[in-house]
């Protein structure tokens, strides 16, 4: 009897602090250039949505950074930014691609922008029923979390990971397993879960 079990394999590349756009002068109300390594014909598609961060050398504080691209879903989506004073500032959206990031205000001094490590990574966009998880752990400890539809959809399980670098679980999924009806979303940091592997039908 064949299975129609299938399986997705989660492992984001390594968070990149000037992999959008590298350190560089930026005018008021002008757009950064998308430039850096994970940037190809002027603009960033991630291998996993994650989060953004902004780096300025200057006192930014009172201005902020407008991201345009698409979210995990693969919706249009935009995130206001407000900057750092001298430091970085880190976005709370996901973001699968990037299409331009604005200075709105005039920035003080050279700013760059990367990859953060917040993750939303999807299982399977269509409907799904999860079978099984195997988790390779950090040296770091956190919360995973699983969710229906989108990155901010309901919660559907979540299992804390151990502090235990290269070390593997296998939580436990009960019954016939989760059933996400329009799309499954898996939230993590890279500090703590190294990659992930989902079953599901």
């Amino acid at each position: 009897m064949s299975s129609d079990i299938q399986s997705t394999f989660i492992e984001a590349a390594t968070a990149d602090t000037d992999g959008i756009s590298t350190a560089a002068a930026v005018g008021d109300g002008a757009n950064l250039v998308l430039g850096g390594a994970l940037a190809s014909g002027g603009a960033v598609t991630f291998d996993q949505p994650r989060n953004i961060t902004i780096l300025s050398a200057g006192d930014d504080s009172g201005i902020s950074f407008t991201v345009t691209g698409t979210d995990e879903t693969g919706t249009s989506a935009t995130e206001s930014i407000t900057g750092a004073n001298a430091g970085t500032a880190t976005g709370t959206a996901y973001f699968a691609t990037i299409t331009q990031i604005a200075a709105v205000g005039d920035p003080a001094g050279n700013v760059s922008a990367g990859s953060g490590t917040s993750i939303a990574a999807p299982m399977f966009r269509g409907r799904m029923r999860l079978r099984g998880i195997y988790a390779v752990n950090t040296g770091t400890a956190g919360t995973t979390t699983f969710r229906q539809t989108s990155s901010s959809g309901a919660v559907a399980m979540q299992f804390n990971t151990v502090a235990s670098a290269n070390t593997t679980q296998y939580p436990d999924i009960p019954d016939d397993g989760i059933l996400f009806a329009a799309g499954g979303y898996v939230l993590y940091t890279q500090t703590t879960l190294s990659s992930i592997t989902v079953f599901y039908s």
